[in-house]
């Protein structure tokens, strides 16, 4: 083609268009070698690239001997694209190729070797404002096959038409983009075939098949990015959306100042201005998106998910919950972690979630969106087709949607698929611990209609797998928490068995010698005062159970806690308990004024110091103090109130288990015993008053008991003022 001032700028579109479809089959090919969708694809970039490249050069000859040799090279681009487009094109559809598809191949292999003879074409010849080549025997031949270019395009057109009307969109931007190529290519061949215009008109006919290659790489572009119906797999993060962003922001700079230049007056626009020009759009930009992110507006993003399908931060999310699946402790919080993952950030319109209940190995729906109640699903079993077909054939997922379905899909995956009919989803994922089942997660189709791409199905295999490990590990601790709940039920069995047998047998053997007649004045001088007291040990037995067990509202008012601590204290001196003389030390610093429920932390602290009293030797001394401590909430002060004894302390292997309800280390006697129910009744007054209970003990050296206060409750409401000497003396737990 000669060289013209009118397509001086023109020329670049197939310089372009080569440098864009290289670089995209090798980045294509560079994602998976192995895969025949790819080498295909390859393939046909390649005959694009030289095809383009050729054009380019011929744009730059300037006699006879060059324009042939560059239009023998150009050829080699333009026999090896029929074929390698219509095998493209069959594997997209899922079809199958014959071995036609073989001898297809070697024709176009001869007329290689027909091009390298010179019987390809026969010469080049100018037409005025271009060269072109001039079509040989071979050329000929390669005409009338052209056909399966057009083939290539009604196989992709049939294909989406078979597929369901939220499908369809897959192939629709790749198969405009060969239908423009395959016609706009059909229009560079007419010029050699001697058709210098087109029928019927004086329109003279212009190379617009460069043009169509570079559509046809933008839109192949799209499909990986969108739908990856190449095997090509992203994983992009932020700067990897930026880099893209930049490029493809310098790439459509490019093609639209091309495009003005192609049409501009001869000489209007030189290549300095075109290269300057792009180079100034590019960097405004580059500097505008660091001062100025949102300067586009919001409408940009809409675009933007369009056309990179929302790979970046959609992934990120998704990676983000899956590195932080195992600071997950509840499996109510996982699932609605998950619930929001899945429809707000992947936008599913639907999903289940099944888990194989422990407690009666059954599989069970244990979420749903929208919602449904909980349910067993007794034909799931660890034998189901389903789990089978996970487990014989290692797949990660089971397509249910029939627009997913593999090819030569075998009776097992058709038996899964049909297990799992009920569920109206497009994709199942396996829940495996250890590659025994632990369930399934069963997604519906997208609200955007949007079919899962391989890099939705690779991040999700990692967030199933990362989630079935733990919620296993959530169920394994709740059984160990049920084994702890049946222990203790256990133990308060056993303590409560031998507590009431004990405190009973007067009880029986009084009334039993009554009913018989026997009873006589003795009986009721010794045996009616052991019965009375015991009757009364059982009373404040229940009433300390039934304390603990409900869940009360504290009675707050406004009182002072260190005349509090000194009417306990006053108690303790008077009652001496078991007959101990003990000598009390107490420290307070002045008026303290606390909101609390004053009945119920006389109630504790009094229990504390009958504690300490207990562990205490005749003679020992008791120390109670009262402390402000250091300030670190704004809005309140917090207070400790400290009872320390000297007495024999609690052994290391008790530490754990004094908080425990039934658990006690008093063994001696009746009443002495205790019912394991004290020091579980103090920390639950604490909590009511948001404030802890904490001990610490040495055997042989005593312990400390510190009781934490806030003076402030938050949620009180305006306490009036009660004297604490109101409060009523009987509080010994």
């Amino acid at each position: 083609m000669a060289n013209s001032g009118s397509m001086s700028i023109f020329h670049y579109i197939p310089l372009l268009g080569g440098i864009f479809n290289f670089a995209l089959s090798l980045f294509v090919l560079g994602c998976d070698r192995r895969s025949r969708v790819n080498q295909v694809f390859f393939a046909w970039g390649i005959g694009i690239t030289i095809w383009n490249l050729g054009t380019f050069a011929m744009f730059r000859v300037q006699n006879h001997d060059d324009a042939l040799i560059c239009a023998r090279l150009l050829q080699y681009g333009v026999i090896i694209i029929p074929p390698t487009l219509l095998h493209l094109s069959l594997i997209l559809s899922g079809l199958r190729a014959g071995r036609w598809l073989v001898w297809l191949y070697a024709m176009h292999a001869g007329l290689l070797v027909m091009n390298a003879n010179g019987l390809f074409i026969s010469g080049v010849r100018n037409v005025g404002y271009a060269w072109y080549s001039v079509a040989g025997p071979g050329f000929w031949i390669y005409a009338l096959s052209l056909s399966q270019t057009f083939a290539s395009v009604f196989i992709l057109w049939n294909k989406s038409r078979m597929l369901p009307p939220r499908l369809k969109h897959r192939l629709k931007g790749i198969l405009i983009a060969q239908a423009l190529i395959v016609i706009f290519g059909t229009n560079d061949i007419l010029p050699i075939l001697g058709i210098d215009y087109y029928p019927m008109t004086s329109i003279i006919v212009r190379p617009y098949g460069s043009l169509a290659a570079v559509a046809y790489g933008l839109m192949v572009a799209y499909s990986v990015f969108q739908y990856q119906l190449l095997d090509v797999h992203l994983a992009l993060g932020q700067s990897a959306a930026y880099l893209v962003r930049f490029v493809f922001l310098l790439f459509i700079a490019t093609v639209l100042e091309v495009c003005v230049g192609a049409f501009a007056p001869p000489g209007a626009i030189t290549t300095f201005a075109l290269v300057s020009t792009i180079l100034v759009i590019t960097l405004s930009a580059l500097i505008a998106s660091f001062l100025f992110p949102k300067l586009l507006g919001s409408s940009a993003e809409s675009l933007e998910r369009r056309l990179l399908g929302d790979h970046f931060e959609y992934q990120d999310k998704i990676r983000s919950f899956t590195e932080h699946l195992r600071w997950h402790t509840d499996l109510a919080t996982l699932l609605s972690d998950l619930h929001a993952l899945l429809v707000n950030t992947l936008h599913v319109r639907a999903y289940w979630i099944i888990l194989l209940d422990e407690t009666n190995r059954a599989f069970t729906l244990t979420r749903a969106h929208p919602d449904q109640p909980q349910r067993q699903l007794p034909e799931l079993r660890s034998d189901s087709p389903v789990f089978k077909f996970f487990a014989d054939k290692s797949q990660s997922h089971l397509s249910l949607n029939p627009g997913y379905e593999h090819d030569g899909e075998g009776s097992l995956e058709a038996k899964a698929r049909e297990q799992l009919s009920a569920f109206v989803g497009d994709i199942a994922f396996p829940l495996l611990v250890e590659k025994q089942p632990h369930g399934l997660l069963i997604l519906g189709e997208k609200t955007n209609g949007a079919p899962f791409t391989r890099n939705d199905t690779q991040l999700l295999v990692s967030l199933t797998e990362n989630f079935a490990l733990i919620a296993n590990q959530i169920s394994l601790k709740n059984q160990i928490l049920i084994n702890q709940e049946l222990d203790l039920l256990g133990r308060m069995s056993r303590g409560m068995a031998h507590d009431l047998n004990n405190l009973t047998t007067p009880v029986w053997t009084l009334l039993q010698l009554f009913s018989e007649g026997c009873a006589d004045e003795s009986a009721r001088t010794e045996l009616a005062p052991v019965a009375i007291r015991n009757i009364q040990t059982m009373r404040a037995y229940i009433k300390e159970a039934l304390f603990f067990s409900e869940n009360l509202r504290p009675d707050i008012q406004l009182g002072r806690l260190d005349v509090l601590i000194q009417n306990v204290t006053d108690l303790a001196r008077e009652n001496k308990r078991n007959g101990k003389e003990i000598t009390y030390r107490v420290e307070t610093s002045g008026e303290t004024l606390v909101e609390m429920d004053m009945v119920l932390i006389q109630r504790l602290i009094a229990n504390i110091v009958s504690n300490a009293v207990d562990a205490s030797q005749d003679g020992g001394e008791i120390r109670i103090e009262l402390i402000r401590l250091v300030k670190t909430d704004a809005a309140r002060d917090w207070l400790r109130v400290r009872v320390t004894d000297r007495g024999t302390g609690i052994r290391t292997e008790d530490m754990n288990r004094i908080f425990q309800p039934y658990f006690t280390t008093k063994r001696t006697g009746d009443e002495g015993r205790g019912f394991g129910l004290g020091l579980a009744i103090c920390r639950k007054i604490a909590s009511l008053h948001g404030g802890s209970l904490t001990l610490t003990s040495e055997v042989g050296k005593g312990t400390v008991v510190n009781l934490d206060l806030p003076n402030r409750q938050k949620n009180a409401t305006n306490p009036a003022f009660q004297p604490p000497g109101s409060i009523a003396a009987n509080t010994h737990v």
